[in-house]
């Protein structure tokens, strides 16, 4: 049975779709629904209807909903792993992982809470800080991880008392709708609406009236267009961006420990997450041994379909990005760089790109300057750690960093001069909903996760009550007149 829309708590088609691809093999996966303009209205007019009576739920209903979610979607694991594999290409071990994070992401967010912030309680007044739902939230999410990026969004709209609509990106809309066929039997109608279709759904939805406020996880440009997008309106906006991750390896690292891990943080998912390491800088004493070490455990990666269980590494997931990461391949080849595995795209279906590592390359090149989102890894050698961390900051980018050494203290020290939303030491990319991540420069703006990601779903309210008359009566202090104007002139 193909996928269906959620809107409104019901199944929907519409006279027009689009195929899903499965990367491994080329083929039609499924037709999806590509909703119309129309849906999107009746969408957003659904979630506003439901906002005002979602809004004033009890907190633990909303939980218990979220919680309800995860369990069913963690009964169905192995549906919606398969699924996943079939649209995504990630083996199938990594897909069942992912449903898992995804039900654990809505079990853990619907815990968070934004309590009241009491600034001031005292004889004269008391003054406190309340934070309300925004509204309708829109939620775009991109094909890397997309059941787990859009679970993270809906858990946190939905457990602070907003009411969201999810499109996920046209390459991996199967199981995302799936989510929303979930939905319809446990949350009211309205509250959570999956819209799927291209580029012109999207911009509809960022310069929508009716939304208020955007959350998107994706590319640089993609971010920069929706804030123009959505400037008529202010909405409010987090973004969750690229980022051309550095790792500083210094000449003292345990290689025996830290190589399987260097390894998995560059090429998960073949390359495709935004806080992959996508450049390693390595002092130079230990260049030649860290080049050795990430070649052998390259050597021994099973590239193929992700249903296979022999399979540790699946394919690019669509055909832009695989023609996008050939080029930057065809672009190093004819540098002077020294290719150490992979390097040859197989000659089979599919969009296949082996791991592979490039020594003796440097800024100024493709792979280097770019994000490749893909399973190639510059290994650029340094002397001083100084010059590395200069080079590693020499980028519009700001989303992850990592420093391996065995001094962890003076790792901590190097972490710390690195622009980057979240610096690891002697690990990298390791994300916990418990914890904020958010990108720096224009690797994103706010934050996903924690209770600092839940206030980026909601609006402030300062509240202010007097207690005595001292505190409404007389002539203000000068400061406050002075405030005042300054308020009144802006």
């Amino acid at each position: 049975m193909e996928p269906t829309l959620t809107i409104d708590g019901r199944p929907e088609a519409s006279a027009r779709s689009f195929p899903v691809i499965n990367p491994a093999n080329e083929t039609i996966l499924c037709h999806c629904p590509d909703a119309t303009p129309e849906q999107l209205d009746r969408a957003v007019d659904a979630a506003a209807r439901a906002f005002r009576s979602w809004r004033q739920t009890d907190r633990d209903v909303r939980r218990r909903g979220l919680e309800t979610l995860a369990e069913k979607l963690s009964e169905q694991q192995e549906e919606f792993a398969r699924a996943l594999t079939l649209e995504q290409g990630k083996p199938l071990a990594a897909a069942r992982g992912e449903v898992g994070r995804a039900a654990q992401i809505l079990r853990i967010t619907a815990a968070f809470d934004a309590p009241v912030e009491v600034l001031e309680d005292s004889e004269r007044r008391r003054v406190e800080v309340r934070y309300e739902p925004l509204g309708v939230v829109g939620a775009i999410t991109p094909w890397n991880a997309p059941l787990l990026l859009a679970a993270g969004k809906v858990a946190a709209a939905l457990i602070t008392g907003n009411t969201v609509i999810v499109k996920p990106s046209p390459y991996t809309p199967v199981t995302t709708l799936r989510l929303g066929e979930l939905a319809r039997d446990i949350l009211p109608p309205g509250v959570l609406s999956v819209l799927t279709g291209g580029d012109s759904l999207g911009k509809a939805m960022t310069e929508h009236q009716g939304i208020q406020k955007l959350t998107f996880t994706g590319s640089v440009p993609t971010g920069k267009a929706i804030v123009r997008g959505s400037a008529d309106k202010l909405a409010h906006v987090t973004l969750e961006l690229g980022g051309n991750d550095p790792a500083i390896v210094l000449e003292d690292v345990d290689l025996d420990h830290a190589a399987l891990p260097l390894f998995w943080a560059a090429f998960r998912n073949s390359g495709q997450i935004c806080v992959a390491i996508k450049r390693l800088y390595v002092q130079a004493p230990a260049y030649d041994a860290v080049c050795e070490a990430l070649t052998r455990i390259a050597n021994d990666v099973r590239l193929g379909d992700g249903l296979d269980s022999e399979t540790t590494l699946g394919p690019i997931q669509n055909a832009a990005q695989f023609v996008r990461v050939v080029g930057i391949l065809e672009d190093t080849l004819q540098t002077d760089a020294r290719i150490l595995t992979g390097g040859t795209v197989p000659d089979r279906p599919g969009y296949f790109v082996p791991p592979t590592l490039v020594a003796d390359i440097a800024e100024g090149t493709r792979l280097v300057d770019e994000e490749p989102f893909g399973p190639i890894l510059p290994i650029i050698r340094f002397a001083d750690v100084d010059e590395a961390v200069e080079r590693a900051n020499r980028t519009v980018f700001g989303l992850g960093a990592s420093v391996w050494t065995r001094d962890v203290e003076r790792g901590a020290e190097i972490a710390a001069r690195l622009e980057a939303g979240s610096v690891w030491v002697n690990q990298h990319g390791a994300l916990d909903p418990a914890i904020p991540f958010g990108g720096v420069k224009q690797s994103g703006q706010g934050f996903v996760y924690s209770a600092a990601g839940l206030k980026e779903y909601l609006d402030r309210r300062v509240i202010h009550v007097a207690r005595s008359k001292a505190s409404h009566t007389g002539i203000p202090p000068r400061d406050a007149v002075g405030d005042a104007e300054a308020g009144a002139s802006t």
